[in-house]
């Protein structure tokens, strides 16, 4: 004979098992987000700070509730900096994860070989900062969430470059371009030269390095040894910072140096190079002047920035956490206009819909492009040490081109400048 201690709870069992007593709701599943990160290796410096980006949005949706009612979930790995490990980490989010959406990574040598992955799938894909990554494939239901946009990305990241190259008199004459072999440098470079032809500029150095290079001293002496009006660099972190170190270990003497430099918008490479920096054209795609500080923006960067410390990431995040975070509202955005998680239907508001985001106003065009491109030329002017302080006054960074962007004059020639 049961007791009456076990007999009750053993009535109330049975009866929710045939129904009688409804069972408490049970909490719907999150939905997932998976992507790959630059987390270790030469690109995690930017890596990371999009992450803690990310992480922000993620905190923020959930507390409000999350995405057609339930609570969102970001699933990702370390690529390594490394693009042999993106197939592998795809195909793990999509077939193992099995998540309900995925994203790319940062950086255009990762997001070139996680496409095809995609395509395979019949997957939307979105994508964190690839240059042109699409022009080859033509994907319908990928889009880039990158400033290098219009009718032709691979130039738009050297425009500015250019532009402030050609409005100076006389006019440069000749270039150097340089790059590592690897996806963003052959179409930033394919892009140059492109705009070297359109401006009449002779190109008298055109070559590209092993992304393992350590050395680049021969690299610059050999650019020297052509005498070039502009030298123009398409690099990622590492060696960018390689290139600068040898370039004053030699002594180059140009007009025009820079344009394509990945790492100098991160803090802690700014810091580490401090003078060597000075003169030097860059391009950025944001910072906290003008009509890019909109309340929203200014917001997410206190945010970010307080952050930032305790997480061991970019403490300023002026250039690729306001593209994260506003990467996440974008699929937010598309997300619950679709009412849907259906590739298609994410895809036909990505397509169709424009998207207000801290980083500005976001369209899609042709390709999945930007519907008009949104690159800055920056310069390096006047940095006398390695203190943080200094790069938070834009005087010190002055904006060149655009001019409805322009916060200050270039300094040049480059022999002069970074005097």
């Amino acid at each position: 004979m049961l007791s009456r201690r076990l007999a009750v709870p053993l009535l109330t069992a049975a009866l929710l098992l045939v129904g009688l007593i409804p069972a408490q709701a049970q909490p719907k599943p999150p939905i997932t987000i998976g992507f790959g990160m630059a987390l270790t290796g030469g690109l995690a410096p930017i890596g990371k700070a999009a992450l803690l980006a990310m992480q922000i949005w993620e905190e923020e949706i959930n507390a409000k509730g999350g995405m057609l009612g339930r609570p969102v979930k970001l699933v990702f790995y370390d690529d390594q900096s490394n693009p042999a490990t993106v197939p592998g980490i795809y195909t793990k989010l999509l077939d193992v994860d099995k998540v309900d959406v995925a994203v790319s990574g940062y950086a255009t040598n990762m997001v070139a070989p996680a496409l095809p992955i995609m395509m395979q799938r019949k997957k939307t894909f979105l994508a964190l900062f690839g240059l042109a990554v699409n022009t080859e494939f033509k994907y319908p239901n990928y889009f880039s969430m990158t400033p290098t946009g219009g009718p032709n990305p691979k130039q738009s990241f050297a425009e500015g470059f250019f532009e402030v190259g050609m409005a100076q008199n006389p006019k440069p004459q000749t270039m150097a371009i340089v790059g590592a072999d690897a996806e963003f440098p052959h179409n930033a470079m394919q892009g140059a030269r492109e705009l070297a032809k359109k401006h009449g500029v002779k190109i008298v150095y055109d070559q590209t390095y092993p992304p393992a290079t350590s050395d680049y001293t021969p690299i610059l002496r050999a650019i020297q040894a052509t005498n070039p009006d502009m030298v123009l660099v398409c690099s990622y972190p590492p060696d960018s910072v390689g290139i600068i170190r040898a370039s004053h270990e030699i002594g180059l003497r140009t007009k025009l140096f820079g344009g394509g430099m990945v790492g100098l918008q991160s803090t802690a490479i700014k810091m580490q190079l401090g003078p060597l920096l000075n003169g030097i054209v860059d391009y950025d795609f944001w910072l906290p002047v003008g009509s890019f500080a909109t309340p929203e923006a200014l917001a997410f960067l206190a945010k970010y920035q307080a952050k930032a410390p305790a997480a061991g990431v970019d403490v300023l995040g002026y250039y690729l956490p306001p593209f994260a975070y506003s990467y996440m509202q974008v699929l937010q955005a598309a997300i619950e206009g679709a009412g849907s998680l259906d590739q298609q239907k994410l895809a036909d508001q990505l397509r169709t819909q424009t998207f207000k985001t801290v980083a500005g106003e976001v369209k899609f065009g042709p390709g999945g492009e930007w519907v008009a491109p949104r690159v800055l030329a920056v310069q390096f002017q006047g940095i006398t040490g390695n203190d943080i302080e200094q790069f938070k006054d834009m005087k010190k960074i002055p904006i060149l081109w655009p001019p409805a962007l322009k916060t200050g004059d270039v300094v040049y020639p480059y022999t002069d400048a970074k005097k």
